[in-house]
C-alpha cells in the first residue's frame, strides 16, 4: 500500500513538472523579450560626480543612446576628474558644490574652490539647460548661417566650462569649455558642437607653451590633421582684445559650430579635447606652484587679470549668452572672474623686460608647435 502512494505521488510530480515545462516553452520567447527589454536600461553610477546628475536618473538609464545623456554624462565625468585633479594639487583645500535648479527648465552644477594655496580661485562648472531661446540669440545663430524660423525656439544646451586662476604668477591661468546644442525651429532639429581650451600665461615660459600646444595639437590629430592649425587660427582671432590690440593670452584651439562628419564623431573630438585638459596644464602647475615670486610679478599679474576680465565682459560670447539667458544664474556665470584684478592708467612696460616680452607675443601670436620641432632638433 505504502509502495502504490509513493509511486501515485511521484507520478503527480512528473506531470506536474511536464506541464510546467510546456508553459515555459510556450511563453519562453515572450518572457526572454521582457527580460532583455529590462536589461537595457541599466543602473547609472553617480557616485564618482560632484554631484547628482541634472537630469532624472530615470530618463538618463532609459535613453543611453541620445546625444543629450552621453553628453550630460561625459561633462560630469570630466568635471568630477578635473576638480579631483585640482584638489590633489592643493592638497587640503576642497572644492564647495553647489547643484542649482533653473524653472524655466535643467540646471547645474558649479564646483568653486577659493583662496586655496595654490589656486586663488577655480571654478568648474556644468549646466544642462532647455527652454525657449532668448530673442536676442536668434539673431546671433542667424548671423552664423543657422537657419532658424521664428523667435522663441525651443533648445538644450548642455557643456562643461572652467577657469583657473592660480595664486602664483608664473603658474598660467587655464580655460576651457566643451559644449552642445540643440534648436529645434519647426519640424527640424539643428544640433552642432563648440569649445576649446586656452592658456593665458602673466610670463612667458617656452617650455609649457609648447607643452600645451602640442598637447592640443596630439589630440586634434586623432581625429583630422586639419583641425589643429584651423582650430588654433579660430583662437588666436576669437580671444582678442581689439581696443588693446593683443590677444588674451597665448591660445590654444577653438571652434564652433562644428556638425561634420556626424554626430557620434564630433562627440569623440569634443570627448578626447576634454580630456585632454589635465595632461595639458597640470604638469605646468606641478612645475611652478611653489617657485618665488616678486611684489613686481604679481602687480604685473593683477594688471593681466584686468585684460582677462575685459574680454570676458565685452566681448565673450559665452557671456553674452549666459546673461541674455531667461532664468540664467548670475553667479555661475560670472564664476570666470578673478578674486583681484588692477587697472593702470596708461601701463606700459619697457621693452626687453620679461612682462613686454609676453606682449610682443600677445601681439604677434606664435606658432609653437614648429617652435618645439626645431628645439628637438637642436
Amino acid at each position: 500500500m505504502l509502495f502504490k502512494v509513493l509511486i501515485q505521488n511521484c507520478s503527480l510530480v512528473y506531470y506536474q513538472r511536464q506541464r510546467e515545462l510546456s508553459k515555459l516553452r510556450k511563453y519562453g520567447t515572450i518572457f526572454s523579450g521582457a527580460l532583455a527589454f529590462f536589461s537595457v536600461k541599466k543602473t547609472i553610477d553617480t557616485s564618482g560626480f560632484m554631484a547628482l546628475p541634472i537630469t532624472n536618473l530615470d530618463k538618463l538609464s532609459s535613453t543611453p543612446e541620445e546625444m543629450k545623456t552621453k553628453m550630460e554624462l561625459m561633462i560630469l565625468r570630466i568635471q568630477s576628474e578635473f576638480c579631483k585633479a585640482l584638489e590633489v594639487e592643493e592638497d587640503c583645500n576642497k572644492f564647495i558644490v553647489d547643484r542649482w535648479e533653473r524653472p524655466e527648465g535643467g540646471g547645474g552644477i558649479t564646483c568653486v574652490l577659493q583662496n586655496g594655496k595654490v589656486f586663488e580661485k577655480a571654478g568648474v562648472n556644468i549646466s544642462v539647460v532647455s527652454g525657449n531661446l532668448p530673442p536676442g540669440a536668434v539673431p546671433q545663430m542667424r548671423s552664423r548661417g543657422k537657419k532658424l524660423e521664428g523667435s522663441h525656439l525651443p533648445f538644450f544646451a548642455a557643456g562643461v566650462s572652467a577657469v583657473i586662476h592660480p595664486v602664483n604668477p608664473l603658474v598660467p591661468t587655464i580655460h576651457f569649455n566643451y559644449r552642445y546644442f540643440e534648436v529645434k525651429s519647426g519640424d527640424e532639429v539643428q544640433w552642432w558642437f563648440g569649445g576649446g581650451t586656452d592658456l593665458t600665461p602673466y610670463y612667458l615660459n617656452t617650455a609649457d607653451a609648447i607643452h600645451f600646444h602640442k598637447t592640443l595639437k596630439e589630440t586634434c590629430d586623432k581625429h583630422d590633421k586639419g583641425y589643429y592649425p584651423k582650430f588654433k587660427k579660430w583662437c588666436d582671432d576669437y580671444f582678442n582684445i581689439p581696443h588693446r590690440g593683443e590677444r588674451r593670452g597665448i591660445g590654444g584651439i577653438f571652434f564652433d559650430d562644428l556638425d561634420a562628419p556626424s554626430q557620434e564623431e564630433c562627440f569623440a573630438f569634443v570627448t578626447d579635447c576634454a580630456s585632454a585638459v589635465i595632461p595639458s596644464y597640470i604638469p605646468l602647475v606641478q612645475r611652478h606652484k611653489i617657485a618665488k615670486y616678486t611684489d613686481v610679478e604679481r602687480e604685473w599679474q593683477l594688471l593681466r587679470r584686468g585684460r582677462y576680465v575685459e574680454f570676458n565682459l565685452i566681448y565673450d560670447r559665452g557671456t553674452k549668452f549666459g546673461l541674455y539667458t531667461p532664468g540664467a544664474r548670475f553667479e555661475s556665470i560670472l564664476m570666470s572672474l578673478p578674486l583681484y584684478a588692477k587697472w593702470e592708467y596708461m601701463h606700459n612696460p619697457p621693452d626687453g623686460t620679461p612682462e613686454g616680452k609676453l606682449l610682443e607675443i600677445l601681439r604677434n601670436p606664435k606658432d609653437w608647435v614648429d617652435c618645439s620641432c626645431e628645439d628637438e632638433k637642436k
